[in-house]
């Protein structure tokens, strides 16, 4: 597993902001132990830096992956997120929408949240900012990146598209096979 490039590590830090914000630090320096982002195979993973020294001693060819997979980096350079980080991105996530519980099911068949489907939205959300789908339950869901800021959404129509779907919890079942 190798470093990530400065370039690679400033698209993921930015990728990062823009869920979690500032919290960043509180992912890096945990009470457990100190965590970094290793690269392998244009995937990055969060490892903590004690099972980080244990894997050394396998090859390159013989690694799978060690840690929690975040996400995957494309051929232009871009990285999405997989499902896989959710566990850690949604506790320190800075905005959160939740969904009705008739919605929930839409929503893991991977699509878009409208306004009928909206249950709550965190305040002063502004336009494309990711946030994190959580059920009514408190349950988290998915990713996404609101279509609407949240003073649009109080006077939008019942049918607007008000975030857009980007990852779900249902994934783990549907691209079980390109998750890892």
């Amino acid at each position: 597993m190798k470093r990530l490039t400065e370039e690679r590590t400033k698209v993921l830090f930015e990728k990062l902001a823009k869920y979690i914000g500032s919290n960043v630090q509180q992912l890096i320096d945990r009470p457990d132990g100190t965590y970094c982002f290793r690269e392998h195979k244009d995937r990055v993973y969060y490892v903590s830096e004690r099972i980080l020294k244990l894997s050394e001693c396998f090859g390159y060819k013989q690694l799978v992956c060690v840690g929690t997979c975040f996400g995957k980096f494309s051929k232009t350079n871009k990285l999405k997120f997989h499902i896989t980080a959710l566990y850690y991105l949604a506790p320190y996530a800075q905005y959160k929408v939740w969904v009705k519980p008739s919605f929930e099911q839409q929503y893991l068949y991977g699509n878009h949240i409208p306004k009928s489907g909206l249950g709550r939205i965190t305040e002063n959300a502004g336009q494309y900012q990711g946030v994190v789908v959580f059920s009514m339950n408190d349950l988290a869901l998915g990713f996404g990146v609101l279509a609407r800021s949240t003073t649009e959404c109080k006077t939008a129509d019942p049918l607007t598209t008000v975030c857009f779907h980007q990852s779900d919890i249902g994934e783990y079942i549907r691209a079980e096979d390109s998750l890892f």
